[in-house]
């Protein structure tokens, strides 16, 4: 048995709590149970239980075995000395501490229909293990475990920012920058957008945001994707003014054309047109972050990001296909909204939170109520077993209950979970 069904029913309080005995006899009760311990040492701290006549404040080590407290080294650590209670499965030896000190020891009971669900979830071959259970949850229970699992997605996300903040000394535009340059990838091509946004500095780009060939020029030429046999006037221009703004701010090129993927994506999605458009965008605005801190309304921001890519992609989706139909391909709505998800709300909601601006964190959280759901096999699946997503809020948060609970069958961890196990 895998200590984590322990940890669990010992955390819950699931097990039967009348006639509790140390193992050598001595009456037991769970006054409190204590708090999970994430890092190394005890695995709860401050509990409180009286053995005997006593009541004893300290932490809690649970094992499957007594031996593992041996195998494990505790008796030679002195960070165990703390613990008051041995909790395990089987009882197979006695326990000690550092300066040879008996440890009490007891065995815990798991209740029968626990460790049966439990292993029903482990066994499990669904798409999700509670996939036949789950809409015997209460859908307001479901709601609220929605609205912890977001907020624990976004926090996710801005660890990216805070990162970003301390490379680039606080500057929240330049972190932005790159955080929606990783964002225009897309998915497939995120990195080396994200590669690319770090190899020009916002600062240079806006000298010539007034210049669209010249934010092609540098954006194209630091991606590698620059031809070495242009076939049209407008390649050699690119060439011409990439070789001359390279040599000017001594830029190195990081990338190379096979970074960029292409097999499998929509031409419209091709990074030379993901490339164009975000040349476009930065030749159309300035301080983007700024104007959504002074306005933070979808649809005004939703207009900051409508961007015409320049005339020649119009009928091209590379440097080297032939001419073709032409059509407009500016960056569409279901774009612009899957922009606003990761790059703009990770960013209002880690603003707020750093400069405590409890009404615009709630903006952030709102914005997503207002943005149309993902849509993804992720969320196709979800709603196939009966639970769907009204808006990005809710798609948000299931997303990160599947790939944060359900991949790695962290039942034990989920509220969800708890309540199915918890079912007689």
């Amino acid at each position: 048995m895998k200590e984590s069904i322990l940890h669990y029913v010992w955390q819950q309080k699931l097990f039967p709590t009348d006639n509790l005995k140390t193992t050598d006899g001595e009456a037991v009760e769970v006054i409190d149970v204590g708090r999970t311990n994430t890092d190394a040492g005890p695995d709860f701290f401050n509990a409180k239980i009286k053995i005997g006549d006593t009541v004893w404040a300290g932490n809690v080590e649970i094992h499957t075995c007594s031996s593992d407290w041996e195998k494990h080294n505790h008796s030679q650590n002195a960070a165990y000395d703390s613990v008051i209670l041995h909790v395990v499965k089987t009882a197979d030896k006695d326990t000690f501490r550092s300066d040879g000190c008996k440890i009490p020891q007891m065995e815990l009971t798991i209740p029968d229909y626990v460790e049966k669900n439990h292993q029903n979830l482990i066994d499990a071959v669904k798409w999700v293990a509670c996939a036949d259970k789950i809409n015997s949850v209460p859908s307001i229970f479901i709601q609220s475990w929605k609205n912890a699992l977001l907020t624990e997605r976004l926090e996710q996300k801005t660890l990216t920012i805070q990162n970003l903040l301390s490379e680039n000394n606080q500057h929240w535009e330049e972190s932005f920058y790159i955080v929606l340059a990783h964002n225009f990838g897309f998915g497939n091509n995120g990195q080396a957008f994200e590669l690319l946004s770090k190899s020009i500095p916002l600062n240079v780009l806006a000298k010539h945001k007034d210049n669209l060939l010249q934010l092609e020029a540098f954006l194209f030429g630091q991606a590698g994707l620059l031809p070495d046999e242009p076939k049209d006037d407008y390649a050699t221009s690119l060439i011409k003014e990439y070789a001359f703004l390279r040599s000017k701010y001594n830029l190195k090129t990081t990338l190379t054309a096979s970074q960029w993927k292409l097999s499998r994506i929509r031409p419209v999605n091709f990074p030379h047109i993901r490339i164009a458009q975000f040349a476009a965008l930065i030749h159309t605005s300035s301080k983007l972050f700024s104007k959504i801190l002074e306005k933070p309304e979808v649809e005004y921001i939703k207009t900051l990001f409508v961007s015409e890519p320049s005339d020649y992609w119009q009928t091209h989706y590379t440097f080297s296909d032939a001419l073709s139909r032409k059509q407009t391909k500016k960056l569409g709505e279901q774009a612009i909204n899957v922009i606003l998800i990761n790059t703009v709300v990770p960013f209002l909601f880690y603003y707020a939170s750093q400069k405590g601006k409890q009404e615009l964190k709630e903006k952030a959280l709102g914005l997503l109520e207002e943005i149309p759901a993902e849509q993804n096999s992720i969320v196709t699946n979800w709603a196939d077993i009966g639970i769907k997503s009204n808006s990005a809020y809710d798609s948000q948060a299931l997303i990160q209950l599947k790939k944060r609970y359900c991949d790695d069958k962290k039942c034990l961890r989920c509220r969800i979970g708890h309540k199915v196990l918890t079912v007689k």
